[in-house]
């Protein structure tokens, strides 16, 4: 194995590495570098083009993926095998997308719970992490293909308003593809420091970063002060943009043309032919006043005030939430220095000329809005690369700090290569009814399973009052000083039970020891996420099997003898799967149970209702 030289200090490669910025998009993601002359620079694969559409089409016969361009025509002609849009589903639960299930013509399972989503193609499951590791596998090749030479190192950016759940699914997604994530950026952050701004440590300026993508929204209010990013305020919407312009445009021809909701059902393929001319026509309008098409005999023309007026809602919608940052920063639009245009979707003369009228200034959009987060992101590669000595790079933590969650998995709670002091924190509950203790362990390293990694801490949260399984909300934050001391806190929302413990992360471990672990975790990244997939398939299984157990125990009256013995024996074929079934193996007999039972739990629901609402009347 090569040795690599690593700058512990940082967390990240000296300078003769290549080290990429990546801003993986909802519809387009793109890869820069620094290149010789130090100057950020996209990369332009083979003349493919700078931009890669996040699509991936699946092969439903022998699981193959294509990604990006040559994906893109499978829209058209394999709906139900291309995925899009799959950061919209990143370290998300059905719940928090279940309002948006037709928006995908892919199928996204419903295991009406709060696990994290899966995609079903034919008898494979995919995790969205998979799927953007496929994106990101893309881009790592096209950039060793143009710059000849391996590229192992990245920084990702993600939108501003990303929990620490998406946030570190973005992590895996990046070495399952193979890249050691040196850092996660603020795509805000990112723009900034492609335009200049924030480079300049005497400077101090407050902006606003207006990014309008293909599928996501958001306004952040950035505080730059001696080289050091602070974000006042961030607001938006996660389903919000160019997408919704096409659809207001798409809604419009379908209205028109008289088609009912039932033809279209039958003509899955028309919407989305539609939906890439409709992509069309919004760019048309752009630089024209009048677009004309048609679709397998739909009218497809409209004119640029007819198009303004459909989308104004939409912009008048990104305004409001323009207003509620500057309120929550305590912040007026005169105090802002400068709005920076980010997103392809700014380029709709519409949204321009709003957000110029709403903040009283020009707005500043001098470089390419698809370009700026992944040149920007390159520039903090380069610092990370300690190739830009007059920019304050602070302290970080040189390994992930963690605790262990059911099945021996390793859930971070602190990245590696978090600026150092920092907090954070994640919300556990209990798996076995009446459940009053909690075993707490504390980790440091890389490795999905916490057997590989180094155990730094345990301890019990005692007294938690007896529930059903789930109830419970324990807290666990950790707070890590500049003195590298780690305390870790455990509450227990409900009674207010607390305890805590107080480690040294950093002690007893060599330089060299630190390299091992990183190199360890990037050499066996494949069969660690592999690993975990597993694991958190057998561990849905069994809280799906204590579930229905518990269920048939309390309602048996509702169910029918034929009901009860169907239900048992799909219990029994998952129950005898579990302990050796491929994570696929799992999850389909998981979705079969979840599928045959959700209508008892329904027919529960309305005995329930009805019982609790005899005898009352409803005015």
């Amino acid at each position: 194995m090569a040795k690599i030289s690593i700058n512990l200090a940082t967390g990240s490669l000296q300078k003769e590495d290549i080290i990429v910025g990546i801003d993986l998009g909802t519809t387009n993601s793109l890869v820069a570098f620094i290149n010789p002359e130090n100057h950020p620079q996209v990369i332009n694969d083979a003349g493919k083009g700078v931009l890669v559409p996040s699509i991936i089409h699946l092969n439903p016969q022998n699981g193959e993926s294509i990604v990006g361009n040559d994906a893109k025509a499978h829209l058209i002609e394999d709906p139900e095998h291309t995925i899009f849009s799959v950061k919209r589903l990143l370290g998300r639960s059905y719940k928090d997308i279940e309002h948006y299930q037709n928006f995908f013509s892919y199928k996204i399972v419903d295991d009406d719970n709060e696990t994290l989503v899966k995609v079903k193609i034919e008898d494979k499951y995919y995790s969205p992490i998979e799927l953007s590791a496929m994106i990101l596998k893309e881009l790592k090749a096209r950039a060793e293909h143009a710059l000849k030479t391996p590229v192992n190192r990245a920084v990702i950016t993600v939108p501003a308003y990303f929990n620490d759940s998406q946030r570190q699914a973005t992590r895996d997604a990046g070495k399952l593809a193979g890249l050691d994530v040196l850092r996660i950026v603020n795509e805000p952050t990112s723009a900034s420091l492609a335009y200049g701004i924030g480079l300049n440590p005497e400077e101090e300026r407050t902006i606003a970063v207006y990014d309008l993508g293909g599928g996501t929204f958001d306004i952040s209010i950035l505080k730059i002060q001696n080289g050091i990013f602070e974000v006042l305020a961030t607001n938006g919407d996660t389903f919000l943009g160019g997408d919704d312009f096409d659809r207001a445009i798409i809604e419009f021809w379908i209205k028109r043309s008289g088609l009912t909701a039932e033809e279209l059902k039958q003509y899955k393929e028309i919407r989305q032919v539609l939906r890439l001319k409709a992509e069309e026509a919004k760019k048309h309008l752009s630089f024209n006043e009048q677009y004309n098409n048609d679709v397998q005999g739909i009218d497809c023309s409209i004119d640029k005030s007819t198009f303004e007026e459909l989308i104004k809602p939409k912009v008048d919608q990104t305004l409001s939430c323009c207003k509620n940052a500057l309120a929550d920063a305590g912040l007026k639009p005169e105090n802002i220095d400068s709005i920076i245009m980010v997103g392809g979707s700014t380029r709709t003369p519409l949204v321009k000329n709003s957000v110029s009228t709403f903040f009283g200034k020009s707005v500043n959009d001098s470089l390419n809005p698809d370009e700026v987060v992944a040149l920007g992101a390159a520039i903090q590669a380069d610092i990370l690369a300690g190739n830009r000595k007059d920019i304050l790079l602070l302290d970080v933590t040189p390994l992930s700090l963690g605790v262990e969650t059911m099945g021996g998995l390793m859930d971070v709670i602190i990245p590696r290569n978090s600026k150092v002091p920092t907090k954070a924190g994640r919300q556990y509950t209990t798996a076995v009814d009446g459940q009053v203790n909690m075993k707490i362990s504390v980790y440091q390293g890389e490795r999905d399973l916490v057997k590989d990694n180094r155990k730094l801490a345990e301890f019990d949260l005692k007294g938690i009052p007896a529930m059903p399984a789930g109830l419970p909300k324990v807290d666990i934050n950790f707070l890590l000083n500049a003195d590298g001391i780690l305390t870790v806190q455990a509450v227990e929302l409900r009674s207010g039970v607390k305890q805590q413990v107080e480690v040294k992360p950093t002690y007893g471990l060599t330089d060299a020891e630190v390299e091992q672990m990183l190199l360890d975790s990037v050499s066996h990244a494949k069969d660690d996420v592999a690993q975990r997939m597993v694991i958190e398939a057998r561990t849905e299984g069994e809280q799906m099997l204590y579930t229905a157990e518990r269920f048939i125990k309390n309602n048996a009256q509702f169910l029918s003898e034929e009901e009860q013995i169907h239900t048992i024996k799909l219990m029994e074929e998952l129950k005898s799967i579990l302990p050796e079934g491929s994570k696929d193996e799992i999850l389909s007999k998981i979705d079969a149970l979840n599928e045959y039972t959700r209508p008892f739990a329904e027919r529960v629901m309305d005995v329930a209702i009805s019982k609790a609402m005899k005898g009352k009347s409803i005015e």
